[in-house]
């Protein structure tokens, strides 16, 4: 008689997203906005600390009463970010990384404004390959933040935090506990 036994350690599972709690305090002396936010942030099993912070930055530059996150790289159907008027209709759709360019592109067929936030060591190499195409969306801005200032950022990051994000003359500082990092966004199309 031979038995057969099945390691359950070997058995496929799926991963699940790691829940950050933060709360988000915005001090934007640029737009005149002033508030907190408390933030729940899943992170998906194939992403980074550093796209987690970065979400968060992108988050408190434009952030306002209706701006939520989205399921994020789970659905490619909504926004990274987004923020949605009181008929459903989507007003702003923010992604952060380099999407796919048709993904883009039916976000700003949705959506009235777009704005993207480029990042990473490959994001100089994905802007020369896609501006050209990317020119042609009129409602679509698109920013890069520096390699070793996201990077920064994820040395922030914490399961439960407290963030504070202070813009002024586009200068930001994104403060948790006794570390600051400074980001500076470059601007790299503007919606026209």
């Amino acid at each position: 008689m031979i038995h057969i036994f099945v390691n359950k350690l070997l058995t496929p599972m799926a991963l699940r997203s790691i829940v950050y709690k933060a709360v988000l305090q915005v001090s934007d002396m640029d737009r005149q906005y002033y508030a907190e936010h408390p933030l729940t942030i899943a992170r998906h099993p194939s992403e980074t600390e550093e796209r987690v912070m970065v979400r968060v930055l992108a988050f408190a530059l434009h952030a306002e009463e209706h701006l939520v996150f989205g399921r994020g790289l789970s659905a490619d159907d909504e926004a990274d970010i987004w923020s949605l008027d009181l008929t459903g209709a989507i007003t702003l759709w923010i992604d952060v990384g380099m999407p796919d360019e048709r993904l883009i592109r039916k976000a700003a067929g949705r959506s009235d404004q777009v704005v993207l936030y480029l990042y990473g060591r490959s994001a100089d190499v994905w802007w020369t390959q896609h501006k050209s195409a990317l020119a042609k969306i009129s409602n679509l801005s698109v920013y890069r933040f520096g390699v070793e200032e996201t990077l920064a950022l994820a040395e922030l990051a914490q399961r439960t935090m407290q963030v504070q994000c202070t813009i002024e003359d586009n200068e930001i500082w994104v403060t948790t506990g006794d570390a600051a990092v400074r980001v500076e966004r470059e601007l790299l199309q503007k919606a026209r």
